[in-house]
């Protein structure tokens, strides 16, 4: 009796939904102005093994003004044979803090009919923000991943993306960027993901640690009251961002894949009182002709004689029936009984949202 006792309180709390666990702050939201910063730049890359741009007009002109640098001049109305040459465009992530003389890694990508990057040198190109400011200056040799090749007959043979590269600590920064981390009383922290309940338990966490640190501003926002000394507020952010908070259960979703079919459910989506009863009617049509011989020394034709059998067959005559409340799990178990596919599961989906008996929002991508 016991025995039956235990079994059946381990299957009552494996049926209970999993309490949150509680997460790091630093894993929820960001200090505001503690970020990445995009920086985007036009360069030419050379020494090409005969894979590059072919006299394209801008790489033409970005070799004169390569070549003007260091004091060659093209003479004027002579477009060179380029196709050791490529117009790419060149792209990193400025981090927060970083500082003149550090190193970033930078990404290089063809913009013109070049085949492949393999082999080349990315030559000194300066790297801008949204400011319009340089901020780095990006050079050196590319490490390619693809492999692109042909033969005369016209064949070809490509492994992933021969015109895209990469350049390990390809730039010099040369600017920093302000964060706000040195100025002001009051620094912000921003939730990755809008939410109030969150955003109050940050809030009581923060202010369990340092009392009066913290205070809501909205849904995303904290407003942080730090000490003004450059060591003493880094000590206290490092210790907000490791603190332990409980988030908010998520909102009740359904992702719908209209391009692959997939289908995600969360574990917060319930269901009203509700029965479904999805099926297929498949009509099948035979057709099995006859021909027909006239009789011997007979002056008739020889003719086909239409068979024709047709069926219809319902598939799918079970009906499955939701209590109030249902979960994830009684969902999926219910339309797995009913032999849904992909494209069926959507249409249930959206019946049920119709009907009012799905509690959530469905979110088509």
């Amino acid at each position: 009796m016991a025995r039956h006792l235990i079994l059946a309180s381990l299957a009552m709390a494996l049926a209970l939904p999993a309490p949150a666990q509680a997460e790091r702050v630093r894993d929820l939201g960001a200090f505001q102005g503690v970020r990445s910063n995009q920086l985007t730049g036009y360069g030419v890359v050379v020494g090409l093994d005969g894979t590059g741009d072919d006299s394209l007009a801008y790489v033409t002109e970005a070799m004169r003004g390569v070549s003007g640098r260091v004091g060659v001049q093209l003479p004027a109305g002579v477009n060179p044979s380029l196709k050791n040459a490529a117009a790419v465009m060149v792209t990193a992530d400025l981090p927060p803090f970083a500082k003149p003389g550090q190193r970033i890694d930078v990404t290089v990508s063809a913009i013109g009919k070049a085949k492949s990057l393999r082999g080349g040198s990315l030559i000194l190109s300066p790297l801008y923000g949204a400011d319009g400011q340089i901020y780095a200056m990006a050079q050196g040799n590319l490490a390619v991943g693809g492999l692109g090749i042909s033969g005369a007959d016209g064949s070809k043979l490509t492994v992933n993306v021969p015109t895209v590269g990469r350049i390990a600590d390809g730039a010099s920064v040369e600017r920093s960027v302000p964060t706000g981390f040195e100025s002001g009383e009051t620094l912000r922290w921003n939730l990755f993901t809008a939410d109030f309940l969150t955003a109050a338990r940050v809030r009581d966490a923060v202010n369990a640690r340092f009392p009066g640190a913290a205070q809501v501003e909205d849904g995303v926002t904290l407003a942080l009251r730090l000490p003004q000394e450059a060591n003493a507020r880094a000590s206290v952010m490092a210790a907000i961002e490791m603190l332990d908070v409980t988030p908010a259960e998520t909102p009740a979703r359904v992702v719908i894949n209209s391009r692959t079919g997939t289908v995600v459910i969360n574990s917060a989506v319930r269901l009203s009182p509700a029965a479904i009863s999805h099926g297929k009617l498949t009509v099948r049509i035979d057709e099995s002709p006859e021909v027909i011989q006239p009789a011997p020394f007979s002056r008739g034709q020889t003719a086909q004689q239409e068979d024709s059998k047709l069926s219809a067959e319902e598939g799918g005559k079970k009906v499955a029936l939701f209590r109030p409340g249902a979960s994830l799990a009684k969902v999926v178990d219910a339309l797995n009984l009913l032999g849904t596919s992909p494209s069926d599961l959507v249409a249930i989906l959206e019946a049920l949202k119709q009907a009012g008996a799905l509690k959530a929002e469905m979110v088509v991508i």
